[in-house]
């Protein structure tokens, strides 16, 4: 029945290049998925009345209670459901190999005869869905699934290190989606020391000397680097102290102070 939408942790999986195989496979696929999903939530002690499952064809859209810990979904759960696709491909040597795109939002949800719905929902698909976490995937060809966490989730969850969640396997990754919207997440790849395939930034070129050409001479001066910073924290300096070049000019006549 329909009714006000409530707090849940959102998770969504999607079974990479589903739809490119033939629909026997597809359906090999499916079961495999969900038999790999069912076993790592019982093993991660996610009971199955704190999750509420949708199917979604090539994936599974999860409500899981706000009661639940979050700490318990991005570390035992994620880990499990790693292992479980381990132990699968290892024991049907089937050459259709079941690789995972997974990611963890939050958020308002509401429940009606169909399914949920939901700002926060249609968040979390288009996180899934993205096309950079598609390429973090596709670039490591060893590994079983790529894990996300929306922003809000990575603030408040991932960066403090708890127990079984480790904040140094994870990048930034940010996006466009279709509509202009810019979705900040963190990507993980298990087994990975750090996720593989992001985007990276052109860094900016260092300045360079644009003088014109000196009237006297008609040259230009030759490019000079940027001078470097010097931080002093010292209340007291003996001698001197310089940034960049030293020029020292010697006198030969004359006394010399002491």
């Amino acid at each position: 029945m329909a009714g006000e939408a409530v707090h849940q942790w959102i998770l969504v999986l999607d079974v990479e290049n589903f739809s490119s195989r033939r629909d026997p496979v597809q359906r090999r696929v499916r079961a495999a998925m969900y038999r790999v999903l069912t076993t790592a939530l019982a093993r991660a002690g996610l009971q199955r009345g704190a999750v509420v499952m949708e199917d979604r064809g090539d994936g599974v859209l999860m409500l899981v209670d706000a009661a639940v810990p979050p700490v318990l979904i991005a570390g035992p759960f994620v880990r499990e459901l790693d292992e479980q696709l381990r132990e699968y491909q290892e024991q049907s040597n089937d050459e259709h190999a079941v690789r995972l795109r997974v990611a963890l939002h939050q958020g308002l949800a509401a429940r009606d005869e169909h399914g949920w719905s939901g700002d926060a929902v249609n968040t979390a698909c288009r996180l899934v869905d993205a096309q950079p976490l598609r390429d973090v995937l596709a670039a490591a060809p060893s590994a079983r699934l790529v894990f996300a966490v929306s922003g809000e989730l990575h603030h408040a969850v991932v960066r403090h290190g708890h127990r079984g969640v480790d904040p140094a396997a994870y990048l930034p990754l940010d996006f466009t989606t279709k509509h202009g919207e810019t979705i900040s997440s963190w990507v993980t790849v298990p087994g990975c020391p750090a996720p593989p395939g992001l985007p990276t930034s052109t860094p900016a070129s260092p300045a360079t000397n644009t003088a014109s050409p000196s009237p006297a001479t008609g040259t230009t001066p030759p490019a000079t680097s940027p001078r470097p910073t010097v931080h002093q924290r010292a209340r007291t300096v003996q001698g001197d102290q310089i940034a960049g070049d030293k020029h020292v000019t010697v006198h030969t006549t004359g006394s010399v102070r002491p």
